[in-house]
């Protein structure tokens, strides 16, 4: 199975374009999906993206819900009215919309991080902040997890 894995810093050139990874672009092309799904991410400030997987995912979480209920309106809004699929160029580019850039703080670098099935798309800044309180989180579910007999 193809997986968004690794981190990848690149700039922002002077149109507002940036360069998907070659990996993740291999990914999304493996899923069939045109370009790239984004979204604001609901725990942290970055944009979370992906393509058909990511797409499934969602839908699986929304079909644990009545089409009808509070719950699901306000999920369905927030994961896939809110989000917007980016189109990319000829040589793998996409336009960051002001959206993507207000609701990770980018100027004009990014990080990609590779989660799996999906991707999330930080400032620099804002992602070593972020993991680094990550890994002392992971450090204590590892623990946690070995003094239960677990296996790393």
């Amino acid at each position: 199975m193809d997986r968004f894995l690794g981190r990848h810093v690149k700039r922002i050139d002077s149109k507002g374009r940036v360069s998907i990874p070659a990996a993740f672009r291999a990914v999304l092309s493996s899923d069939g999906f045109e370009g790239l799904f984004a979204l604001r991410s609901l725990k942290v400030p970055a944009v979370d993206a992906g393509g058909n997987a990511l797409i499934g995912e969602i839908d699986a979480l929304l079909s644990e819900y009545d089409r009808y209920s509070d719950d699901y309106q306000a999920l369905s809004v927030a994961l896939l009215g809110a989000g917007d699929t980016l189109t990319l160029d000829g040589e793998g580019r996409i336009v960051l919309p002001d959206w993507v850039r207000d609701a990770s703080g980018i100027t004009d670098e990014v990080v990609f991080v590779g989660q799996g099935s999906r991707f999330q798309i930080w400032s620099p800044e804002r992602f070593a902040q972020f993991e680094q309180a990550a890994r002392l989180k992971a450090a204590e579910i590892m623990t946690a997890r070995s003094s239960r007999g677990g296996t790393v």
